[in-house]
């Protein structure tokens, strides 16, 4: 599509260079070429927009069947996921001694204060030997503002868990959506969250 005005600029160029002023026909081609460059940029990047994979949620067809759990915070309090019907919940399976679980933390405290107005819930799960001792002075370190969970002898989940961190997307209905084994990517969480608070509940 751009040959043919391609060759036409160049001709008036070749006659420019050797002494003839520009012309209208050139500055009208000239135009008419970084235009059409243009036009082929934006579909270039429209196109490549369109091809990008989808998120990597399971699609719902295909989720298992509703998950639970009750546990206890730092404080003793109960937290049933149950109870978090409705909302899509983030749940992190981690450890103060875990260097990548570190690195994870600023991105999920972000994660928290930008989506739990939209109705996102985050929760920690910490698999350190004496999460009592271990944990407060890590939160009060990373300012982290969402619960910390303890598991107990009866939390079955946690034997699911082979490599830390771990965390899981739980869709509204309250069926796992995405697992992600390592240190999540903000970027690639914040687009799969947006896809499951589109779904309904």
């Amino acid at each position: 599509m751009y040959r043919p005005v391609l060759r036409h600029t160049l001709r008036l160029l070749h006659r420019s260079s050797r002494g003839v002023l520009l012309s209208n026909d050139f500055i009208k081609a000239l135009k008419l070429f970084i235009l059409l460059a243009a036009v082929g940029i934006l579909a270039v990047v429209l196109l490549r927009d369109r091809t990008r994979p989808a998120p990597g949620v399971t699609s719902t067809g295909t989720r298992r069947q509703p998950i639970d759990f009750r546990l206890a915070d730092l404080a003793g309090s109960r937290w049933q996921l149950s109870d978090r019907r409705g909302k899509v919940v983030l749940v992190n399976f981690w450890a103060t001694w875990c260097p990548p679980c570190r690195e994870e933390t600023p991105g999920l405290v972000r994660l928290y204060r930008n989506y739990q107005p939209k109705g996102v819930v985050v929760v920690g799960i910490s698999m350190d030997d004496d999460p009592h001792q271990a944990v407060p002075p890590f939160l009060r370190e990373y300012k982290v503002p969402y619960p910390m969970l303890v598991p107990d002898s009866s939390f079955e989940l946690a034997g699911d868990v082979q490599s830390l961190p771990t965390t899981l997307l739980i869709d509204r209905q309250g069926r796992v959506a995405k697992v992600y084994v390592g240190a999540v990517g903000e970027e690639e969480v914040e687009e799969e969250l947006d896809v499951l608070l589109k779904e309904s509940s």
